[in-house]
């Protein structure tokens, strides 16, 4: 009688390999749209990502569904780090600090507006899912800081992400220039009130 045969393990490696590879191009599409815009060359991002371009093809048949993939996983973590700001600091100082994070969110979005412009119906559904995604996160730090004197209580969540979000987006330099950044504390100092002596 022959010894039971081990239990295959090539399907879970397998899986191990194409969760790492998906990862990896989504990491490089981010990082060459940032560079270059979203037209940035398929074989560009399978280089970066070290794979071949036919596995970025397989996952993402049209350009538009890595995009959507880049777009959806960049807001993902911009909203898990609104969360993750209002547990560890004060409302004021959440809000600050998140208001980079959506910074960054824009800035290796570059490229993405003429996208979503483009008429493609692909598309239609990011702009409510961007303000669906960020704007109960951020309403919730302003209530806090409504409810403890530190922020204003008439600054509505879409408003105010609206407004970062064009700061970020229409300087020179992005998230990273030096006029954006303070054009940012200009508009937070107007509704982060002064601390009661």
């Amino acid at each position: 009688m022959s010894a039971p045969e081990s239990p295959a393990v090539t399907p879970r490696r397998t899986r191990a390999d194409a969760v790492r590879n998906a990862e990896a191009v989504l990491e490089a599409a981010k990082a060459a749209f940032a560079e270059s815009g979203v037209d940035a060359p398929m074989r560009d991002i399978a280089a970066r990502a070290g794979v071949g371009v036919g596995t970025v093809y397989r996952s993402y048949p049209q350009r538009s569904d890595l995009i959507i993939a880049v777009f959806r996983r960049e807001l993902d973590a911009t909203a898990a780090e609104a969360d993750r700001l209002a547990a560890a600091y004060p409302p004021a100082d959440a809000l600050r600090r998140w208001s980079e994070s959506l910074a960054r969110f824009v800035a290796t979005k570059r490229g993405f507006a003429a996208a979503l412009h483009s008429g493609d119906p692909a598309y239609r559904p990011l702009p409510a899912q961007f303000l669906g995604s960020l704007a109960p996160r951020v309403q919730r730090i302003l209530d806090a800081g409504a409810a403890n004197g530190t922020i204003r209580d008439d600054i509505r969540a879409e408003d105010l992400i609206h407004a970062l979000s064009r700061l970020a987006d229409t300087q020179p330099g992005g998230a990273g220039d030096g006029a954006s950044r303070r054009m940012t504390q200009v508009l937070l100092d107007g509704l982060i009130l002064p601390a009661s002596s």
